[in-house]
């Protein structure tokens, strides 16, 4: 089945006239409002369902936070109205009509609307359930986002100053120059410092340089964009190019479905200069102190040479992704082995392991990845298995999730649509997603366990999407290894067949030996806690506590996009849609930091 097939089957046929959803979102909003400025909580109520569902970033809180059931999101909406004065609300004519579509398999009419605040130009998604009973549409989700604060709107939003285009002054410095010169820091501090120059490191910068905010990055590699350059020969990403634009400049409409990682590196490195970002690359984090009294950072620096450089910016952003250090896991008796040992993260090329046996302990993504790069040179590859794997084929279940990119909105739309849905929902659109997913790939399924690789089918009700917002990761897209398995082409050894490691590779508890001259250790990388701790030390990553995971009492992850506990720390990560959104969310803060407008713990109610 087609990503387009698999749609149809998850997408209803519209019940009404665009003209009456129209009239039916409108009435909504406009009661809506009347409620808020009315402080109408018995009206409000009759608004929204019991299971209900509201979302907010910075709009009306000025925080990343979600709010379930009637009488909490009333609460909350209405403290917030208070303080911010909502108002127009509206549904914008250059922007996605409303519409039924199917959501988390409910029939929905989907709105997205504006609305303005104290604060600023605000967006929203709202999802009104069909009449029942002969009672109206009522809310089942409101999702609320900060767009712009008033009066400090993105720099391309703005004219362009031409005062100096004509006459030209040959003797002053040009575009060149200018730019050299803005990187140096010579003389002055960055306001910001962002730590990692991949998707989620530039995605910040280009949305707060759009805001006016002096951003350094830094990066230890020696060109932008080599985070992927380095990686192993085959490596494309495993979702759709539609879905991962970087923000204000989309890919090329010529670029293939798959990005190949040599391809976005050298995206990366045009979006520096096209975006203007300030990079310093070779240039290693040493340590940082925070100043309390100066509310200011005292950061160590490495330069590209040897020497060392302090700098003080008010904002630190670690944007060193989900997975970055690998981290080495303590595999019991494998100091007993003499062979080659490399972390994934280390591997790049299967040439010189041609003929030779290799075991691979792991079966996430990269363990996959790199079986499949030494299958293909030549290597005898055995896949170590520690515990069950989900596996979906790279098309079209793996896809599913994205569908509404394909519905017809642009990026931007699908973004709000899509990114901004309280986590109820999306875990609820993931088990229903996950079991279609496993009915499509059934046969799959069928031939892995045939050849003694142990399945997850989701029996947990978790998709591969929650998976990656627990532990980042814990699945593969099949891109052909899960054919090599079961073809026998690449072999399957459960971690728990081995009995201990030899010089020349693994004993059995059967008796039999299994050699390797290399073993790849794919057995994933440090959390961001882990190397907020290895960076800016312990007592900062207790104070914390955990990043990326879900906090299930807030239904967000821990400590991403928002306020940490340790003033000026934030964090940044996720592939390249959750950054192109979430960058924006955070620029927001720190903006709105800058100018007074929120503080560490508590927000002011006027802009």
């Amino acid at each position: 089945m087609h990503l387009q097939s698999a749609q149809r089957a998850v997408l209803p046929a519209a019940s009404g006239t665009g003209d009456e959803l129209l009239k039916e979102a409108t009435t909504w909003l406009s009661t809506f409002e009347r409620c808020l400025e009315q402080q109408d909580s018995a009206a409000l109520a009759t608004l929204f369902l019991a299971d209900c569902h509201w979302r907010d970033l910075l709009a009306l809180t000025w925080d990343v936070q979600t709010v379930s059931g009637r009488g909490a999101v009333i609460e909350g909406l209405l403290r917030s109205a208070g303080r911010l004065a909502p108002k127009d609300f509206r549904i914008d004519p250059a922007r996605t009509q409303p519409r039924e579509v199917k959501r988390a398999g409910e029939t929905v009419l989907e709105v997205l609307f504006r609305f303005d605040t104290t604060a600023g130009r605000c967006e929203g998604v709202l999802r009104l359930r069909p009449e029942r009973d002969g009672a109206p549409r009522q809310a089942w989700s409101l999702s609320t986002v900060l767009d712009a604060i008033g009066g400090h709107e993105e720099q391309f939003r703005k004219p362009r100053n031409r005062s100096h285009t004509v006459p030209r002054d040959f003797r002053a410095p040009n575009w060149t120059d200018q730019r050299r010169a803005d990187a140096a820091y010579e003389g002055r501090e960055p306001t910001v410092m962002v730590v990692g120059a991949g998707q989620a490191g530039l995605s910040v910068a280009a949305r707060l340089r759009q805001l006016g905010i002096d951003t350094l990055v830094i990066d230890r590699h020696e060109r932008v964009g080599d985070n992927w350059r380095t990686r192993y020969h085959a490596l494309a990403l495993h979702t759709r190019t539609h879905v991962n634009h970087l923000p204000y400049l989309p890919f090329p409409d010529t670029w293939p479905d798959y990005v190949p990682k040599d391809m976005l590196a050298g995206w990366f490195e045009y979006y520096v200069v096209a975006m203007e970002i300030n990079v310093w690359c070779g240039t290693e984090f040493m340590g940082g102190r925070y100043d309390e009294r100066a509310q200011r950072w005292d950061v160590r620096l490495r330069m590209p040479g040897g020497g060392e450089r302090v700098l003080h910016p008010r904002h630190l952003v670690m944007a060193l992704g989900v997975n970055s250090l690998p981290a080495k896991a303590d595999i019991k008796g494998i100091e007993a082995y003499r062979g080659t040992v490399l972390h994934s993260g280390e591997f790049t090329d299967g040439t010189a392991w041609a003929g030779r046996p290799v075991l691979v302990f792991g079966t996430g993504t990269s363990a996959h990845d790199v079986a499949q790069e030494l299958e293909a040179r030549g290597a005898q590859v055995t896949l170590v298995q520690r515990s069950p794997t989900m596996v979906q084929n790279v098309e079209p279940t793996a896809q599913l999730p994205y569908t509404p990119y394909l519905e017809g909105p642009g990026v931007e739309d699908c973004d709000l649509s899509v990114l901004s849905t309280p986590m109820a929902l999306s875990r609820q659109a993931g088990r229903l997603a996950n079991r279609m997913a496993v009915d499509m790939d059934r046969s799959l399924h069928d031939g892995l366990k045939a050849a003694g690789f142990r399945v997850d089918e989701g029996e947990d009700g978790v998709s591969w999407q929650m998976r990656y917002a627990i532990r980042g990761g814990g699945y593969y897209f099949n891109v052909g290894c899960s054919n090599l398995i079961i073809e026998g082409r690449v072999k399957v050894l459960q971690a728990s067949e081995i009995e201990s490691f030899e010089p020349n590779g693994v004993r059995l508890r059967n008796g039999s030996t299994r050699p390797a001259d290399l073993i790849v250790t794919a057995t994933g990388y440090l959390g961001q806690r882990e190397i907020a701790a290895k960076l800016l030390g312990p007592e900062i990553a207790e104070r914390i506590g955990p990043v990326w995971g879900i906090d299930e009492s807030r239904q967000e992850l821990h400590n991403m996009w928002r306020r940490t506990p340790q003033p000026g720390l934030w964090f940044l990560a996720g592939g390249l849609a959750q950054v192109r959104f979430y960058s924006k969310v955070l620029a927001l803060q720190i903006q709105g930091m800058e100018l007074g407008l929120v503080s560490q713990d508590t927000v002011k109610g006027e802009a």
